[in-house]
């Protein structure tokens, strides 16, 4: 994520259940995230061979071939001509990586949501213990793995009425450079877009919270309490640290937040309490629990279906 503080800055859910079932929220289900699923694709992302997925490096082209590639086997077509949205603003060849699923409401299929997390890391690093590999593995192989699975099950229940596009956006650790970029680039298109929902650093559960996750930006929209109404429970809450950094403006959320002017946020389970190799060698796969984030990704797709079909645009910002 991108570094807003010296100390640390918001990088970018906590339930038990059985893991290999979805949400029995979810109506025609044919895609059920499985924790199998989920371990191969954070193990990949996290791998030494990827080197830390640097914007630019052949590690993170690496990446950005894998997720390009679980898109074509899913049906997911590219927005684009091809799924490799170039960066404009960036001095490496650089590619946000972007998926979309056609609405199926002749009316609101002209409505547009996002949903995305960002793929970089931050590479090669000071050595720590022998390892001089910034894995990234809560920050962000597991908003990015959330956002694979989210997409693989509205490619098999095509129950979207909205169009979709499914993000994995680069240079994030370059201070937003790939969410820059597409939303200037989106908003000179003209989309109408109703929201956009980012994931960021759900590798980990919180500790002694009554929520699964937080949202970024609490009190800007009403997100937040349809995400529960939606849900039936308590699924997202405010957490006070996240005013303290400001990290409603720290990941790839804010930017189509000032674009479009629209609800625009991001779900996390880091509290500053539960993860303490930010930006550190120690950011490896092992660390993460697949189990919560199975649990988090299933219960998140049925509101996420909800959202993305509700008549009108119920998600709203506040008045200031």
């Amino acid at each position: 994520m991108k570094k807003i503080f010296i100390i640390i800055s918001f990088v970018g859910f906590s339930l038990q259940a059985q893991t290999n079932v979805a949400s029995k929220h979810i109506s025609n289900a044919n895609y059920k995230v499985a924790e199998e699923n989920v371990i191969k694709t954070l193990s990949y992302l996290t791998s030494d061979e990827l080197e830390g997925r640097d914007t630019g490096s052949e590690g993170i082209e690496k990446a950005s071939i894998f997720l390009e590639n679980l898109l074509k086997e899913s049906g997911i077509k590219p927005y684009f001509k091809t799924y490799r949205d170039t960066l404009s603003n960036y001095d490496k060849t650089s590619y946000n990586v972007v998926g979309y699923i056609e609405g199926t409401d002749l009316k609101l299929k002209n409505e547009f949501v996002i949903i995305g997390a960002h793929y970089d890391h931050i590479g090669k690093i000071a050595v720590v213990n022998g390892d001089d590999i910034g894995n990234g593995a809560n920050d962000n192989a597991s908003g990015t793995t959330a956002v694979t699975e989210v997409a693989k099950y509205f490619a098999k229940a095509k129950s979207n009425k909205r169009s979709v596009l499914f993000v994995f956006f680069s240079a994030e650790e370059k201070g937003l450079l790939g969410s820059k970029h597409l939303a200037a680039k989106l908003k000179e298109q003209n989309m109408d877009l109703y929201f956009m929902f980012n994931f960021e650093m759900i590798g980990v559960p919180m500790k002694n919270r009554d929520m699964d996750f937080y949202l970024t930006g609490f009190g800007k929209t009403n997100m937040a309490s349809k995400i529960n109404e939606y849900a039936g429970e308590k699924l997202v809450g405010y957490l006070p640290i996240e005013t303290k950094y400001m990290l409603f403006r720290a990941s790839d959320n804010y930017p189509f937040f000032t674009e479009f002017e629209v609800p625009a946020q991001t779900v996390s389970t880091f509290d500053f309490e539960n993860f303490e190799f930010y930006h550190q060698p120690d950011d490896e796969f092992e660390l993460m629990d697949t189990k919560h984030m199975t649990t988090v990704i299933s219960k998140t797709i049925p509101v996420l279906e909800k959202m993305i079909n509700a008549p009108s645009k119920e998600i709203k910002l506040n008045e200031k």
